[in-house]
């Protein structure tokens, strides 16, 4: 008698042809699945948000500070050097709440600062002074260094803040012919000017308070003294106008 049970093999040719359009849609599924999964786990990655402060090491990647300064947040103003006659103030300067800012010209975040500072300069001009102090991130930020120079040598000659505002502007063109190019711009002595920077005068200067930035608790920028209280980062204008409004109800 034959054996008329069949193999698994032993299939027609159309019955082969709709077995292996089968299992080819499913090896597709499969692999589809894989590449959606995948991709949504890199998209989640890519949304996450950005820190808002530069810090100095060879990364962009900055914890994110919190809103509020707690106590253990507030850093130790006193490690910075008083403020005097030979800082760069605006606003009053006896005023009861100091803004000591320490930043970095080429930092983007510091630029994104500026904006609310002029906002909180708009609104608290005669009640606060806002102090400059330079901060240049140098791992991450090459031409920062000397833009903060170039800064100094621009106050010599009674034009810091026009100077400063020129390279927030020009924030992606900073190098030395350009830091050059602007004081011309400024009308400013040009001479004298190039002679200060190339020479290196305010080196010691600008490494000194970014020093003593350190050692007060900052290390990123912006960061920002209101009285004692230190801000890590470039927060919106309610942050400061709380702080702000706290200082002078004292």
């Amino acid at each position: 008698m034959a054996d008329n049970k069949k193999n698994f093999f032993d299939m027609s040719p159309t019955q082969s042809l709709v077995m292996g359009l089968s299992w080819g849609v499913a090896v597709i599924s499969i692999i589809g699945l894989i590449f959606v999964l995948a991709s949504g786990q890199s998209a989640g990655k890519a949304k996450q948000p950005a820190a808002n402060a530069n810090v100095n090491a060879n990364t962009n990647v900055a914890p994110t500070p919190t809103p509020t300064p707690t106590p253990a947040d507030t850093g130790d103003v006193t490690k910075l050097s008083p403020v005097s006659a030979s800082d760069y103030i605006r606003g009053d300067k006896n005023a009861k709440v100091t803004l000591i800012v320490i930043s970095d010209f080429q930092c983007p975040y510091c630029q994104r600062h500026e904006a609310t500072l002029t906002q909180v300069m708009k609104d608290y001009s005669d009640k606060i002074r806002v102090v400059w102090r330079n901060f240049p991130l140098t791992t991450i930020h090459p031409y920062a260094q000397k833009a903060a120079e170039a800064s100094e040598c621009a106050g010599e000659q009674g034009k810091f803040w026009e100077y400063h505002d020129k390279l927030f502007e020009n924030q992606s063109a900073l190098t030395v012919d350009n830091l050059k190019s602007y004081a011309k711009d400024l009308g400013l002595n040009t001479s004298k000017f190039n002679d200060c920077l190339d020479s290196g005068k305010y080196t010691d200067l600008v490494n000194k308070e970014a020093q003593e930035a350190q050692a007060a608790g900052v290390s990123g920028t912006p960061g920002t003294f209101v009285n004692d209280q230190l801000v890590k980062g470039a927060y919106p204008y309610e942050t400061f106008k709380q702080l702000i409004d706290a200082e002078l109800a004292k």
